[in-house]
């Protein structure tokens, strides 16, 4: 007997597996080369996909309009054809086939039809019933060198220390900021300081210093792609970077130290709208931590020696649907009561890890079943006591920081996440904007449990309002003197009473441009809403809407201001403005 029918038959008696059963099926290659593919059924990502051998097939997708057609072999490559859809479409498409038992990955050789190459280009198809395929995520810790005895930290002038500020609230009143001022002609700009490279990540301020990230690529075209439009393409630059780390001097801008955390070419491409240094920086006045994904966690000191380091492994984030679609990171590191914590929601797994501040060593790790987020975790002291808050896909869910126990959870939530949540007055306000769901959530302190509400209800004990429909895509909600401001990328300010809900208001902001992805801010009565092009606009709080000004930085604007002791610290796409009055 031959080697190879042997090896069928023992297949064929241990035939307890859609895996298994797969490679019974008829060769994959069939008269001069040509490519048969297995008519078991297919999935990738959210796809499952039939190839009959008649030569038809058919491909469905959760949320995605169903495809069918024919399919014809050449060589080692197929044709796919089908009938009517979007432009394009009617044509037809052609991939390359690589089959490795029954596992089948196409590759784009030409396809007008662009959802069909959305989903097939580079993707890669395994059975139906087999199991995903689990990596132990392995954490590596470097201490670089003993950390020194660390002194009290520096409080004057801290009012800044992670992305939006302290617990995510984005609000710092007392700064007495100008109503007008001018990036070009330098009204009411303390100063200027350019900032190589890429990064949407916001400064931090604490004490006389201000911290911001960078990643600089070795490719000086390098850039983004700023607009309101709906593409998941990945940039094209995967050139080596430098990802570093900078500190100022907050009265002139002087750089007072910058360091490279890591050099290489990065591990994951990014989306075309994004950089390499997405995650803002955390401080707590003695350690300055600065996370860049894939590229590890760095921990330094005020005065620039590095502490500790944390490699995470590769962090994949892209589209839930379509897993080929990398899009990179952007949540960013929270510092609370010695504890660096980090959320970590990835196509293979998702965890919430927390780090000691002046170590680097592991504290606890809690697993979570999620999809990728890109939402900032945000810890709050309640009348309930400490609460730590993450907005994800499957489930909002609210945890106890001190060891990483899950609370309580929420479902009906987006598909796609990056709001981070936000506390005021004892409750949690979060928000997503993937469209069906689009939702917003007001949750009472102290809940336990599954609080995922009923179809068709919109509050509980524990949610105290919520709306549908309603929700952010990128920026994060403000609440503000009682009022919750929800700001759209495209322009749509919504206000409404944080205890009851009611909507106060829904107004198109002038001057939309290429839309909104930094959050609104508040201070002194007034909010400041950055759009893409430059322009940050000064609204009134209150229950009824009133632009008070328009003021231009001059240059791109991703990142979410901060506030601190009297300045606006502003972060475009070159430069770290201060924007005050001038004494």
């Amino acid at each position: 007997m031959k080697r190879e029918t042997r090896v069928r038959l023992r297949l064929a008696l241990a035939c307890v597996s859609a895996a298994a059963c797969a490679l019974l099926a008829p060769p994959v290659a069939g008269r001069q080369g040509e490519v048969r593919l297995p008519s078991t059924p297919l999935k990738f990502g959210v796809f499952n996909a039939r190839f009959d051998p008649a030569g038809t097939f058919k491909l469905e997708g959760d949320r995605w309009p169903a495809m069918s057609g024919d399919w014809k072999a050449r060589g080692g490559e197929v044709e796919l054809s089908t009938k009517g859809g979007p432009k394009g479409c009617d044509g037809v498409g052609r991939y390359k086939v690589t089959l490795d038992g029954a596992r089948v990955r196409f590759d784009l050789v030409s396809d007008d039809c662009t959802p069909r190459r959305m989903i097939l280009n580079r993707s890669t198809w395994a059975p139906a019933g087999e199991a995903r395929p689990k990596t132990a995520r392995r954490i590596v810790r470097t201490a670089v060198a003993r950390a020194p005895a660390r002194p009290e930290p520096e409080t004057r002038g801290a009012g800044w220390p992670s992305f939006r500020g302290p617990r995510a609230s984005g609000v710092a009143d007392g700064q007495l900021l100008p109503d007008r001022w001018d990036g070009k002609t330098g009204e009411n700009i303390l100063w200027r300081t350019p900032i190589p490279g890429l990064a949407h990540s916001s400064p931090v301020v604490w004490g006389e210093r201000v911290f911001v990230t960078s990643a600089v690529s070795a490719d000086p075209k390098a850039g983004f792609r700023p607009g309101l439009y709906g593409d998941g393409d990945a940039s094209e630059d995967r050139s080596p970077q430098r990802w570093v780390l900078y500190a100022l001097d907050r009265r002139t801008g002087k750089i007072l130290w910058e360091r490279t955390a890591h050099r290489g070419v990065p591990a994951d491409r990014r989306h075309i709208k994004s950089t390499y240094a997405n995650s803002t920086p955390a401080t707590d006045g003695r350690v300055v931590v600065a996370w860049f994904g894939s590229q590890g966690v760095h921990a330094y000191d005020l005065g620039g020696r590095l502490l500790w380091r944390v490699d995470l492994g590769r962090l994949d984030l892209g589209a839930y649907d379509i897993p080929t679609y990398e899009w990179g990171p952007a949540s960013s590191p929270v510092i609370w009561d010695g504890l660096v914590i980090l959320q970590c929601d990835t196509q293979a797994d998702s965890f919430l890890l927390a780090l000691d501040a002046a170590t680097g060593k592991t504290v606890w790790k809690t697993e979570r079943e999620e999809i990728p987020s890109w939402g900032t975790p945000t810890v709050a002291q309640t009348s309930a006591g400490p609460e730590l808050v993450t907005n994800a896909s499957n489930y909002i869910r609210g945890y106890d920081p001190r060891n990483g126990r899950e609370l309580w959870r929420l479902g009906r939530s987006s598909k796609i996440t990056a709001p981070t949540p936000v506390f005021a007055e004892d409750m949690f306000v979060v928000a997503s904007g993937r469209a069906p769901e689009r939702p917003i959530f007001v949750v009472r302190a102290g809940a336990r449990g599954d609080l995922t509400l009923p179809e068709g209800e919109s509050k509980s004990q524990s949610v105290a309002w919520s709306r549908t429909g309603r929700g952010s895509y990128m920026p994060t909600p403000l609440v503000y003197r009682g009022v919750v401001y929800v700001l759209s990328n495209n322009g749509l300010l919504d206000a409404y009473d944080l205890r009851t809900g009611e909507e106060l208001y829904r107004q198109r902001l002038p001057l939309v441009g290429s839309g909104f992805s930094a959050s609104p801010v508040a201070a002194d009565g007034k909010l400041y809403l950055s759009n893409e092009d430059g322009e940050v606009l000064v609204v009134a709080a209150g229950k009824t809407f009133q632009h008070l000004a328009t003021n231009s930085m001059g240059e791109l604007l991703m990142a979410t201001p901060a506030l601190s002791d009297g300045v606006m610290y502003v972060r475009s796409s070159a430069s770290l403005f201060a924007v005050g009055r001038k004494r």
